[in-house]
């Protein structure tokens, strides 16, 4: 068994339970953090000693960065952004793109100036987009052609990534600055201003509908990104690198941006990148690079047991000896059906949140994972309590309430937002998760229900309050209500409750084409049903829990 992170005689060694102050240990050995409080988490990565030799390929085109490449744009393009854009520390830079290999290029160059990234879902709505440019505040931006109609009225400049003939920079609205390309063959200029980055400093500032179910900007600084990094190269052992991770994940979001786009670089491990999930390119990227790693979602991993038989006759998958899966615990059915059909391979598993850098709890064997429904036991120097919700009283092993969190990872705060802030995060550090769980007597994590009210369809967080309040704004609707339905292959999908205005004859798919025209595809609602109210509390709350009941019920 690992160490626990304290010299407590109150500590109970097996669950990491302190009877003293209501604490969970983690029972994971403590990772290193630098000391050096003046460090970004560009020079933090660059500087790590490894013997790698390529950094990511590209798996549609076949285009590889050597590290040596890689180094070499990172500073070209920081020279291009301090020198020809006047970026400085504090600025913003949206990145809003599929994951290409361009993304850690641009994501380590900006962070090297002190300057902050904000990412956002390139299937999001112009709507949904300029939301948060109103609210982030970006003064550049890095897009493709095809998104280009997403900004045209934002008024930002803006470099293209995938288009280096610029002769329609001026057209429209749209402000076209310079392509990803032109930048890269800046010489890095001796005289460019390169300020101090403190770990303090905020790093990225990324988009999560938190605990409330409206969207808000998390605010990660360098530390929390750098406690991330050691946290991933620690846990898969790779000091060595000589690992090949298909990067199924998509960049924008925070596991993807910290672990794939940036991390695991640090241990000399090589990316391979999936401009979009496809199960076809997924399965040849990993024959053809000899992956040794892949993350998915627990839907893919059940299409893999699904289709076992015809996926191994078509593919040579023998390079792959782990997968790491997220977004929800896996059944047993699941892991002993993917272990029978692929002997060879362990299942992951993992949890965390945008607010937690990703960062939580994991499962690091296969005999861990077997701890059926487990989220895992807690992350490397992570501290957690379990807390009654209405008492507020924190609670020992095998009690069910509310997950806390505290730990080198755990977010500086909302972006703005001092209400939001002070509601999640209180004064000692402890972030509230908005997950009802249990820890039991060997310290494994269970997450049995969720406090905050998110949907989560194949691994997406879609927050019911954004719908309802959408839903509202049509002529026809009196009032509504969004629940999450449960679904073999998507986990969940939005299920409206309606209840029409009177003398409306609206329809079930006149409902959810108005919802689809103004929201990412992965927010669309997929069920509707009309009732004569939505039940409520006396304050006014929805009662979910009643409507989730009775939609199940006619399952």
């Amino acid at each position: 068994m690992a160490k626990i992170n304290s010299t407590s005689s109150n500590i109970d060694p097996r669950s990491g339970f302190c009877s003293a102050n209501s604490t969970f240990y983690s029972k994971r050995p403590q990772i290193p953090l630098p000391s050096n409080q003046s460090l970004d988490v560009t020079t933090f990565i660059s500087s790590r000693a490894h013997h790698g030799h390529l950094a990511f390929i590209e798996a549609s085109t076949g285009r590889s960065l050597t590290f040596a490449d890689l180094w070499r744009a990172v500073d070209a393009v920081s020279a291009s952004l301090s020198a020809d854009f006047g970026i400085r520390k504090g600025h913003v830079i949206l990145l809003l793109t599929p994951n290409s290999i361009y993304f850690p290029i641009v994501c380590l160059a900006v962070l090297s100036l002190g300057a902050v990234i904000t990412t956002t879902n390139p299937l999001n709505t112009t709507r949904e987009i300029a939301k948060q440019i109103a609210d982030s505040k970006p003064v550049l931006a890095f897009t493709i052609h095809q998104l280009l109609p997403k900004l045209a009225d934002s008024n930002l400049p803006i470099v293209l990534l995938d288009d280096p003939d610029l002769n329609d920079r001026s057209s429209g609205k749209l402000r076209i600055v310079s392509s990803i390309e032109e930048m890269m063959k800046r010489e890095p200029s001796q005289s460019r201003v390169k300020e101090r980055v403190n770990q303090d400093d905020t790093a990225t500032l990324l988009y999560s509908s938190g605990t409330t179910g409206t969207s808000k900007g998390v605010v990660s600084s360098h530390g929390n990104l750098i406690a991330m990094v050691q946290t991933v190269v620690n846990r898969f052992k790779l000091e060595n690198g000589k690992q090949t991770f298909i990067c199924t994940v998509p960049m924008f979001h925070i596991y993807g941006l910290v672990a794939f786009a940036t991390g695991l670089i640090a241990s000399g491990s090589t990316v391979v990148i999936l401009s979009k999930f496809e199960m076809e390119e997924m399965l040849m990227a990993i024959q053809k690079f000899s992956a040794t790693y892949l993350p998915l979602v627990p839907p893919i991993l059940v299409a893999l047991v699904n289709y076992a038989e015809s996926i191994k006759k078509k593919y040579d998958l023998s390079s792959l000896h782990t997968v790491l899966s997220g977004g929800a615990p896996l059944s047993k059915e699941v892991i002993e059906g993917f272990s029978e059909k692929y002997p060879k391979v362990g299942v992951l598993q993992g949890y965390g949140l945008t607010e937690s850098t990703g960062i939580g709890a994991s499962t690091d064997s296969l005999e861990e994972s077997r701890k059926y429904g487990t989220a895992g036991l807690l992350s490397p120097s992570m501290e957690a309590k379990i807390v009654d919700p209405e008492s507020g009283a924190a609670l020992p092993v095998n009690r069910t309430g509310e997950l806390w969190l505290r730990g080198p990872s755990i977010m500086k705060g909302y972006f703005s937002n001092e209400e939001a802030t002070a509601s999640t995060l209180d004064s000692q550090g402890w972030l509230r998760t908005g997950d009802l769980c249990y820890i039991d007597e060997d310290g494994f994590i269970f997450v049995v229900d969720r406090l905050k009210e998110l949907i989560k369809y194949k691994g997406y967080q879609v927050p019911p309050a954004e719908l309802e309040a959408l839903l509202l704004t049509h002529p026809e609707i009196d009032d509504a209500a969004v629940i999450p339905f449960p679904d073999k292959e998507a986990g969940q999908v939005p299920m409206a409750y309606v209840v029409r205005k009177k003398g409306s004859a609206i329809t079930e798919n006149q409902v959810m084409d108005f919802v689809a025209k103004q929201v990412a595809p992965y927010k669309r609602v997929r069920r509707v049903a009309f009732v004569a109210t939505v039940p409520k509390n006396p304050s006014g709350k929805i009662l979910r829990k009643d409507l989730i009941k009775l939609a199940v019920s006619k399952i």
